[in-house]
């Protein structure tokens, strides 16, 4: 009895480390999340000139597709820069809500679905086919980024709704 007693101490003492990590993740908000990654400034950038901090922020769940600076960089130039203005401050909402969906969609819940319609009211198209998972024309390259408000899936483009 004594020695299953120290092997399961010896095995508590070996998952603690990870869950306690996994945890930790978890803890952190979409927003935070993102900001803690250190490839989403771009986006950082955009949910704050669009005021969604708050709401980025906030109990969800919420299912972000969140375009790496890369994928910002890859658009026309001056794009960016455009959009950051105040006068473009509803267009800007409507691009970056384009990339949420309300609800917990791991990876595989997402593949199970052709579209997700998306907080901006329209609708992602989800396909998997030999250029791995997409969203709209974006590959999925990370998936099941866990938060304490949602989950984000990093695409390496910038999706846009249609007018």
């Amino acid at each position: 009895m004594k020695t299953l007693m120290t092997m399961f101490a010896a095995m508590t003492l070996m998952v603690s480390p990870v869950m306690a990590a996994d945890t930790a993740v978890a803890e952190k908000t979409i927003v935070e999340t993102a900001i803690g990654a250190g490839k989403f400034n771009t986006l950082v950038a955009a949910v704050k000139a669009a005021g969604l901090v708050d709401a980025l922020s906030g109990k969800g769940p919420l299912t972000v597709f969140a375009p790496t600076d890369e994928a910002f960089a890859a658009l026309p130039k001056g794009t960016v820069e455009s959009l950051l203005k105040p006068e473009n401050k509803d267009k800007l909402i409507a691009i970056l809500t384009y990339h949420v969906v309300k609800g917990s969609y791991p990876a595989a819940k997402v593949l199970k679905n052709d579209t997700l319609t998306t907080l901006q009211g329209g609708k992602l198209t989800i396909s998997n086919g030999a250029g791995g998972p997409k969203v709209d024309k974006a590959g999925i390259v990370k998936t099941d980024i866990m938060c304490s408000n949602g989950i984000i899936h990093v695409i390496d483009a910038v999706v846009l709704p249609t007018e």
